[in-house]
């Protein structure tokens, strides 16, 4: 393991001046390859390697490393045209007017210092084709054509017009090629080393297609070239193109190969023709690297996407259920069996109506019509039945999912949770409620109704009688001397007291639709429904004979122990009378009560009826004092 570490670090530590090494290196044996190929030819090369491969490397690094490895690419294109025999003097000369192209196509070609090459995409190539194959060759031609014109006298356009071609072209070739290896690195080796058979292949078709010159077989040469790029990478088909270029190149200067045929076309056309035949296959590998990236892209996308739903699906305590719009399922997420115990395969094919229990199917198949008519989906709530029979509360949240061609619903998407506590909750909730509801219309003290209880009942019960046009009868009771009471024997005994005197009056009072009420202080109030005004008198006496009978001591009170007087009122509700008229007439009943001494019953006179002491008889009186005894009564 140490001996592996050992240059791995060295390597890292070192990196930057081995990559300028590596620039000088190549640069230098580009110059001399390339210087040596074409001799046969006068010195016009074939291909000039140098310029875009400098060019690739300024492309690739950030800006503000550019006059060092621009430096270093400058001393490599010195020493290697030094040493294919050029003169020092047009070598400063050529490679000042080199720098002065690449630079011209690499200040406009990466305007920030993080932006990267990219041939497939259409604007790019624009400016690529316009600033570094057009506008910097043209440059430096115009200005090598002025230096030939005045010191040769040659002809300023056909020099200019050599040096754009020649030198276009090439960037059009190498640029690609070479941008293409560097951001690769060949990390792929590995595959080449089960897949060098095709690269072999490349090497024995373009033998074939330039050794020979009885037909024009260059196209047999693309597919290979994508089936490089497509079973390794673009970094070796990009190496693969570029020995085209140079297995090419070799041939056409030795006037072989399918340029040999172009009987009527100039040597230098041939080569032109072969550089461009080879920039539209690095043009033409790029763009299908492009569509396999992206489509890599979007596969490994996909990848994560189903990777991600699995995870979140089979974690989820939510079954996500899919199915069509008749309601058979198609889908059911692991999740169904900690919710149900049924196993999803055993509910795919089946139809949701089987799960649910029958008082809830009506609102589910609502809900699917719903669905089925245009609706998008809602929330609802129903019982489903689980493997071991027990039905649970879930909440469902149906969605409709439509076709993404035609916009037309599918099927749907249901997303189910178990509620079944949350249920249990609000059941609870409910109670509590309802026990706050009776606590806030009972009174605290005596456990009886108390005023606003009281006030609810009396106008109901107005109402309904109105309705009926039958009698309302209303008890007002009130304890005697009960001040003088809580000031004798404490407010303790006080609410004792007001206790027993409630307990009384619930002694009495049986039926269900009286009510008795604590009307406020140490007074007490008494519904009657349908009770005419003897029916109404007969209570109160029971009340107070019933309140005399618990022999509570009061020595403030004339008969030494706790009574109570009551006021009674009568009334048929008729239009134009209202309910307070009938408290009125209770509340004076009592008042008369005790002003006339206490401990007795009053029964007011009202205008839709006799007054009492007119229309009671005296032997009405008589049958009821033999029923009660101790109380007094008008």
């Amino acid at each position: 393991m140490q001996i592996h570490a050992a240059p791995t670090r060295w390597t890292r530590g070192h990196g930057s001046a081995l990559r300028l090494a590596g620039v000088f290196l190549s640069v230098t044996l580009s110059i001399l390859c390339v210087g040596t190929f074409d001799r046969t030819e006068g010195g016009n090369n074939i291909i000039w390697l140098a310029n875009g491969l400098v060019l690739s490397v300024l492309l690739l690094v950030p800006r503000w490393r550019w006059p060092l490895y621009v430096s270093v690419a400058f001393v490599g294109m010195v020493t290697g045209s030094l040493l294919i025999g050029e003169t020092p003097g047009m070598s400063l000369l050529f490679n000042c007017l080199n720098l002065i192209e690449l630079l011209i196509g690499a200040f406009l070609l990466k305007r920030r210092s993080t932006e990267l090459p990219e041939f497939a995409d259409g604007k790019y190539l624009l400016r690529f084709i316009g600033f570094a194959c057009l506008m910097g060759p043209a440059v430096s031609g115009a200005l090598f054509g002025i230096f030939q014109h005045v010191r040769r006298h040659d002809d300023f356009v056909n020099v200019m017009f050599d040096w754009v071609i020649g030198d276009g072209l090439g960037i059009a070739v190498v640029t690609p090629t070479f941008t293409a290896i560097l951001r690769s690195r060949m990390r792929n080796f590995h595959l080449l080393r089960r897949r060098w058979i095709y690269l072999v292949m490349v090497v024995v078709v373009t033998i074939a297609v330039f050794s020979q010159t009885r037909a024009p077989l260059l196209f047999l040469i693309y597919p290979f070239l994508i089936l490089v790029l497509t079973q390794v990478d673009l970094g070796w088909a990009a190496l693969s193109t570029l020995t085209v270029a140079v297995i090419g190149g070799w041939f056409t200067v030795h006037h072989s190969g399918p340029l040999a045929l172009a009987t009527g076309v100039p040597s230098e056309w041939k080569k032109a023709i072969l550089q461009l035949y080879v920039a539209c296959g690095m043009f033409t590998l790029n763009s299908i690297s492009v569509v396999f990236g992206s489509l890599k892209r979007t596969q490994n996308q996909l990848r994560q996407i189903a990777s991600l739903h699995k995870l979140v699906v089979d974690n989820s305590r939510d079954v996500i259920v899919l199915g069509d719009l008749d309601g058979t399922r198609t889908y059911v997420s692991p999740g169904v069996k900690a919710l149900t115990g049924w196993e999803p395969q055993d509910l795919l094919g089946k139809v949701f109506r089987e799960m649910i229990h029958p008082s809830d199917l009506a609102e589910v198949e609502m809900a699917m019509r719903a669905l089925r008519a245009g609706s998008d989906g809602g929330t609802l709530e129903y019982r489903e039945r689980k493997r071991d029979g027990e039905y649970i509360w879930v909440e469902g949240s149906l969605r409709v999912y439509r076709d993404p061609a035609t916009g037309r619903p599918v099927g749907f998407l249901n997303q189910v949770r178990d509620i079944t506590d949350r249920k249990r909750a609000e059941e609870h909730l409910q109670s509590a409620y309802r026990a706050m509801e009776t606590l806030v219309v009972v009174d605290a003290l005596t456990g009886i109704a108390n005023r606003r209880r009281f006030d609810e009942v009396l106008s109901a019960e107005w109402r309904r009688a109105l309705r009926e046009s039958r009698k309302l009868s209303l008890l007002l009771i009130d304890a005697d001397h009960f001040k003088r009471y809580n000031d004798t024997y404490g407010h303790v005994r006080g609410d004792s007291c007001l206790k027993q005197i409630a307990e009384a009056a619930l002694d009495v009072v049986l039926r269900p639709s009286d009510l008795v009420a604590r009307y406020g202080g140490e007074e007490f109030a008494i519904i009657l429904p349908g009770t005419d005004e003897l029916g109404a008198k007969a209570v109160a006496e029971d009340i107070c004979q019933a309140v005399r009978s618990r022999q509570l001591p009061h020595e403030g009170n004339a008969p030494g122990i706790v009574t109570v007087s009551v006021g009674c009122a009568t009334m048929i509700p008729q239009r134009g009378k209202a309910l307070q008229d009938l408290i009125e007439s209770a509340d004076q009943a009592l008042y008369r009560a005790k002003g006339r001494g206490r401990n007795r019953v009053v029964v007011a006179g009202l205008s839709t009826m006799p007054r009492l002491e007119e229309s009671l008889s005296a032997t009405s009186l008589l049958e009821m004092s033999k029923v009660r005894t101790g109380g007094e009564s008008e």
